[in-house]
């Protein structure tokens, strides 16, 4: 087959993964086909699940037949979701098992109305990963105070984990330590490492679109012209510096004599994956949150038409290292304007957690509907 930038991709050392699920896909053959393409792995969440029942038949038929067997609303969300990650398992397996256990995974989120529950949240990812009963599955927890205990439980408990909704550097950091924690844990229960694998998902654009509306009002306050100019070179620039700050920690703890003690144990990295990679400002290139978040060893999570705009016109060249100048400079920058990436990280985090449990209690509701 033909090189394309999504094997090309693969091939530099940045795995292309999916940023949706629907059962329409999997049964047509279309996701079968994406996956030659060069696909490598996927992530859902309650919105994606969402979208995927509410505006489509293709749940119908089974709701009413889980309704008439006597299913509450979250049974008949349970059965539906789990079924199409197995479905998605089974047709990723074949790279997680040529990978050797790199790529090929499907995750899926816990109940993020548990997010603020550590406890629960690990029971439900047990019993989640049991119902799945595929070695391919990740479970997506947030990565919140509460979050970052049951990380390490779940990883403990040899479970492969996504952690979703990081933002900020220290975010990352903590999430990096968990992980950590829970395979010394792992390893020391097990006398080996190999089964379980781990990513940190960073959420990308939505930094920049927050930090452009500020850039946007301090322009239109009136600023001077110079001034304006020095505004308007930042836009765009935020989501990528953060980024790449976290990439270059990744790259440090990936060279700690702490990490190359537990590799040899055979623990894997965990690795950075890129999240919430859509553009969502026009006046950006539709593949700006692919092409600038090049990095070696790193995923890149890609909604469809982000997939297939890197696909049909993305072009591969690495853009981040463990270089890191540029970007401490647009932090720094954006701090002396009195944009602080911290606190806007923060509110992120928590307007992350309640839209998923907005989505997921709207799910519910979806479901709930197509059962009247």
């Amino acid at each position: 087959m033909a090189s394309n930038a999504i094997r090309q991709l693969n091939e530099f050392g940045q795995s292309a993964w999916l940023d949706n699920i629907n059962r329409g896909m999997i049964r047509s053959g279309k996701l079968a086909e994406w996956i030659e393409i060069g696909l490598r792995g996927m992530t859902s969440n309650p919105s994606i699940f969402n979208k995927a029942i509410s505006k489509s038949t293709d749940y119908d038929e089974e709701i009413g037949k889980l309704k008439d067997a006597g299913k509450s609303i979250f049974e008949i969300y349970d059965d539906l979701t789990v079924r199409d990650i197995r479905e998605a398992c089974d047709l990723y397996r074949p790279i997680y098992e040529a990978s050797d256990g790199l790529d090929g995974y499907v995750s899926l989120e816990i109940n993020p109305n548990l997010a603020l529950k550590t406890g629960e949240t690990v029971d439900e990812g047990k019993r989640l990963s049991e119902k799945v009963d595929r070695p391919n599955l990740m479970l997506k927890v947030p990565a919140t105070a509460e979050g970052f205990p049951a990380v390490e439980d779940l990883i403990a408990a040899g479970k492969n984990v996504n952690v979703t909704l990081v933002f900020s550097l220290q975010q990352y950091i903590e999430t990096a330590e968990a992980y950590i924690r829970g395979m010394k844990r792992y390893i020391a229960d097990t006398g080996e490492a190999s089964k379980v694998a781990s990513v940190a998902s960073v959420f990308v654009s939505r930094v920049d679109s927050v930090v452009d509306e500020l850039l946007d009002a301090r322009m239109a306050e009136g600023s001077d012209p110079e001034t304006k100019q020095r505004l308007a070179a930042l836009r765009g620039k935020a989501a990528v510096a953060n980024a790449a700050l976290i990439y270059a920690k990744y790259l440090e703890i990936l060279g700690s004599p702490q990490f190359a003690g537990l590799k040899e144990q055979g623990m894997r990295p965990q690795r950075v994956l890129w999240g919430s990679t859509s553009t969502k400002d026009a006046a950006y290139s539709d593949t700006k949150y692919v092409t600038e978040l090049i990095a070696r060893g790193t995923v890149n999570t890609l909604p469809d038409q982000t997939f297939e705009a890197f696909h049909d016109h993305g072009v591969v060249k690495e853009a981040l290292t463990s270089e890191t100048s540029e970007a401490r400079k647009v932090i720094a920058d954006l701090e002396h304007l009195g944009i602080s990436i911290d606190g806007i990280c923060a509110e992120l985090l928590d307007k992350g957690v309640a839209s998923f449990q907005d989505a997921f209690d709207s799910l519910l509701g979806s479901i709930e509907s197509k059962m009247g």
